[in-house]
């Protein structure tokens, strides 16, 4: 079983000579409040330990925990787990009370979820905790996973507690939530410039021209991006609108503008057909290239075989088919799934 490395912390194979750091913890009163075993005895120190390395020497492994080490001081400060079946896991994670804190769980838990994702290719990973386990269900949103539910009495508890029973916490993360996460980190990092709306003139190929008929501010309360909108015209006739906006976060969860694109177009249903939204997001490019935008990304529900046709004819780059989040306006307007494009300029 190979450890897993991070910033500050070890995540390696359990040993018999892990047994004093370990019982520190696993007979601590505190430390056992919120789960259903312990405190410890000597012998339950040493059968878990020996537990955790039988369970790291099969082949193939189900089963993995870990001794979690404090770099800085080679010290063994709590112990982890990801527990499979199929292709879903459970996550736990147990830092000594002196460790706590720190954001040694959350930074366990981290590695666990992308051990699971990139290398174990789980599809769904699992966590659950005491519901008044504050501090653990913490861990899990820092780490992204979302509440599922709660459920009442389901959860069995120590016998310091005078109940039998407690309320749980369950949190979840898919495959494709964590990959988004990891696209918004690199979404979040694309440059772009924006210090005042330029003067834009009519943008013409040949066939139809852009006009600009307005330019919203940001709205930094709203964390609403500026943005342009362009009438697109044939023939002096207006037959749609495309709109191009500026940055790459945007509304109240930051992640708005990864799902709504910073282009969306309209074209009039008597002018459909005929390529013009394809023509009218071209001539943008170089609006955006003047703002120092060379990514721009455009989203289509997954029904939408018109506009995922647009995205094709630029050049888009499909990213992924993604979950629209609750929160969104376009989950509010009836879409669930959305395809994600990423258009390079460059």
């Amino acid at each position: 079983m190979k450890s897993l490395i991070t910033e500050r912390l070890i995540l390696r194979k359990f040993s018999i000579d892990d047994f004093e750091a370990v019982h520190s913890y696993a007979s601590n009163n505190e430390h056992v409040a919120f789960v259903p075993w312990g405190p410890n005895s000597e012998e339950e120190t040493r059968e878990y330990i020996d537990f955790a390395i039988e369970k790291s020497e099969e082949s193939p492994i189900s089963e993995y925990r870990f001794a979690v080490v404090c770099k800085e001081t080679d010290s063994l400060i709590g112990d982890c787990e990801i527990i499979v079946k199929d292709d879903e896991a459970t996550l736990a994670w147990h830092m000594h009370p002196n460790h706590c804190k720190k954001g040694y769980g959350t930074e366990t838990a981290l590695a666990l979820i992308d051990f699971g994702f990139s290398v174990l290719g789980l599809r769904r990973i699992i966590a659950h905790c005491d519901s008044e386990n504050i501090s653990s269900y913490r861990v899990m949103e820092k780490a992204g996973m979302r509440r599922e539910g709660l459920f009442l009495e389901t959860r069995k508890i120590n016998k310091l507690s005078d109940k039998e029973y407690s309320d749980e916490l369950i949190y979840a993360i898919l495959r494709d939530e964590w990959e988004i996460k990891k696209d918004l980190a690199r979404y979040y990092s694309l440059p772009f410039v924006f210090d005042d709306f330029i003067d834009v003139p009519e943008l013409n190929d040949g066939v139809i021209y852009l006009v600009c008929i307005s330019k919203q501010s940001a709205i930094p309360e709203k964390k609403y991006v500026p943005s342009y909108t362009f009438a697109i015209c044939k023939g002096g006739e207006k037959i749609g609108e495309i709109n191009l906006r500026i940055g790459y976060k945007g509304g109240l969860n930051g992640e708005n503008l990864y799902y709504g694109g910073q282009i969306g177009y309209g074209i009039d249903e008597k002018y459909r057909g005929n390529g013009y939204a394809v023509r009218a997001c071209r001539l943008l490019g170089p609006v955006a290239k003047a703002h120092q935008m060379m990514k721009l990304y455009i989203s289509n529900d997954v029904n939408n075989i018109a506009s995922r046709r647009v995205c094709e004819k630029i050049g888009a780059r499909f990213l992924r088919k993604a979950r629209v989040p609750g929160w969104h306006d376009l989950y509010a307007g009836g879409t669930r799934f959305i395809n994600i494009y990423e258009w390079s300029l460059e």
